[in-house]
Parts: C-alpha cells; sequence; structure tokens
C-alpha cells in the first residue's frame, strides 16, 4: 500500500507543471484572439469600454492578469463570463459539466462494450470474412472524424428516415441521446476493436496458450481466463486519452445536436472571446486528462498482478 501511495503522490507533485504550463500557454493564446469581448454587433463608446476593461481587470498588464487569473484558480474561482454576465464561469460548468459527463459515459460504456466484443470476434476469426470486416470498419472508423459523423447521422437518421429528433431541444427521453452517443462512440469503437483484436491474436500465439490448448482447454475458457486479461492491458492505457477525446470530441458533438453541455459553452466562449470561459473549460479537461491517466495507470495492478509500483 505504501509503495502505491509514494507512486500516486509523485505523479500528483508531476502533473503540477504540466497543469501550469497548460494554463500559461491556453492563458497566453487566447488573449491574442483579435476583437474583445465587448466588441460586439454594436459598437460601444470608447468611456464604456474602458470602464469595463477596468471593471474586469483588462486593462491591466498580460502578466498582471495571468498572475490574478492563478491565484483565483488557487481558490477555485474560474472568473467571471465575459459573455454571461450574471453568471461565473464556476457556474456555467456546473450547468454543462453533468450533461457532458451524462453523454460521454453513454458513449464511452458503448464503445468499450461494442470494441472489444468486435475485437475479440475478429481475433477469433484471424484472416476470415469477419475479421476482414471488422478491420474495414475500424481503419473507416478511426479515418472519418466527429465532425463528418454528426452531421452525416442527421441527414441520413433524422431528416431522411425521419427516425431519431435531429437536436437535443423540442424531443425528450432516451432517442435525443442516440445519434449524439453513436457519434462520440464509433471512432472509439474503431480504435478500442482494432487494440484488442492485435493483442488478442499476439496473446493467442503465445506459449502459455498453446499449453492451455494441451491439456484440453476450449477457446471460450482460454480466451476468458488466460488470453483476455494481458490483451487489454494496451487497451487500458488507451482508455485515459479515450475518456478526454470523449469529452473533448463532445465539442463538435454538442454544437452539432444544440446539446447545452460544456462543448457548446467552450464554442460560445471562443466565438465571443470570453476568455475566462474557455480557460475554464480547459483548465477542467486538463485535470480531468491527467486524473483519467493517473487512475488507468494505478489499475495496472488488478489487471496484471504482476506489476508494482515503487
Amino acid at each position: 500500500m505504501l509503495p502505491l501511495l509514494r507512486y500516486t503522490l509523485r505523479r500528483l507533485l508531476s502533473a503540477i507543471p504540466t497543469l501550469f504550463l497548460v494554463v500559461a500557454l491556453a492563458f497566453i493564446l487566447v488573449h491574442q484572439a483579435p476583437g474583445s469581448p465587448f466588441s460586439d454587433e454594436r459598437v460601444l463608446p470608447e468611456a464604456v469600454e474602458d470602464n469595463l476593461r477596468a471593471r474586469y481587470h483588462l486593462d491591466e498588464s498580460l502578466p498582471e492578469q495571468f498572475v490574478r487569473y492563478v491565484g483565483g484558480l488557487l481558490r477555485g474561482d474560474f472568473g467571471p463570463s465575459y459573455s454571461y454576465p450574471d453568471r461565473s464561469v464556476g457556474d456555467l460548468i456546473a450547468i454543462g459539466l453533468p450533461v457532458s459527463l451524462k453523454l460521454g459515459a453513454l458513449a464511452l460504456i458503448v464503445s468499450v462494450v461494442l470494441g472489444i466484443a468486435a475485437g475479440i470476434v475478429a481475433a477469433l476469426q484471424h484472416n476470415k470474412p469477419l475479421d476482414r470486416l471488422v478491420t474495414g470498419f475500424a481503419m473507416t472508423g478511426i479515418s472519418v472524424p466527429v465532425f463528418v459523423v454528426a452531421p452525416v447521422l442527421v441527414l441520413l437518421f433524422a431528416v431522411h428516415l425521419d427516425w431519431l429528433p435531429t437536436s437535443w431541444s423540442g424531443s425528450s427521453g432516451l432517442s435525443r441521446l442516440v445519434l449524439p452517443v453513436i457519434a462520440l462512440a464509433l471512432p472509439e469503437i474503431a480504435s478500442i476493436a482494432r487494440l484488442t483484436r492485435a493483442n488478442l491474436i499476439d496473446v493467442l500465439g503465445s506459449d502459455f496458450v498453446r499449453t492451455a490448448k494441451a491439456q484440453g482447454l476450449g477457446t471460450a475458457a482460454i480466451v476468458r481466463h488466460h488470453a483476455l486479461k494481458p490483451a487489454l492491458l494496451p487497451v487500458l492505457s488507451y482508455m485515459g486519452p479515450t475518456i478526454a477525446a470523449v469529452l473533448t470530441g463532445s465539442v463538435v458533438v454538442e454544437e452539432v445536436f444544440g446539446i447545452p453541455g460544456l462543448g457548446q459553452f467552450f464554442v460560445r466562449g471562443a466565438l465571443n472571446r470570453d476568455y475566462t470561459l474557455v480557460l475554464g473549460v480547459v483548465v477542467l479537461y486538463a485535470v480531468l486528462i491527467v486524473g483519467l491517466n493517473l487512475i488507468v495507470d494505478l489499475l495496472y495492478s488488478l489487471i496484471d498482478p504482476r506489476i508494482r509500483y515503487r
């Protein structure tokens, strides 16, 4: 238990400079965007805009703004939103995060279940038509980006076939989740299926599997009790970035389907030059990526007892 605790603390300490660098780069980049949060369709009088900039400390130098922002982050304050004056960035995250997590969790479950199942089937049917079918689907799913998949799904299943709603608003229940979840899950199903297939084929050719076959064990028992766990280790490594990809991929999906999640707030914040809103979402995603990768590393020992932490 003590080595595991030491490893966890070491990883958490090493994440601090990474997160600081992410915050610094994001802060510099968003402030390089042309225009200002207050330059809308209507032009404000110069005195009014100066007062607004002073109200939000945008009249200070960039280093002073950065120090002020980091100080707020350390207190758990993401700052005020320029686009939504009656709400803080923390309030907007509290509104959008549950929606994004629900969408991402459903897409992740679908991705893992279908991806692993497809990979197992393809590995057991190696070089047969079913294996080629799964491999072709995997390559297509990896190659086609989410911003192409989502509109195509809307066009096919919502517009032409009229089976499912086109957007989040005006519909209720699970039907409005089907297309967004599929759009998010398809690329990850393809990647997980490809990883599972490749690693399971490699494990099935190992000496200990041949020994199990010589002892009379059936294919199902060999896969379930001997081959699947070591084959899933690379898949587990992929899960940390995958969860983050599902959440960040929802930026496009939420905008296409009009879902009021973090992705939509991020896009609107970028369009409106709402610096603090964009930074808040970026910081939250960075923390999620670091935390999820740590959790994945800690789960290795549950799948493979030979792994020890120092």
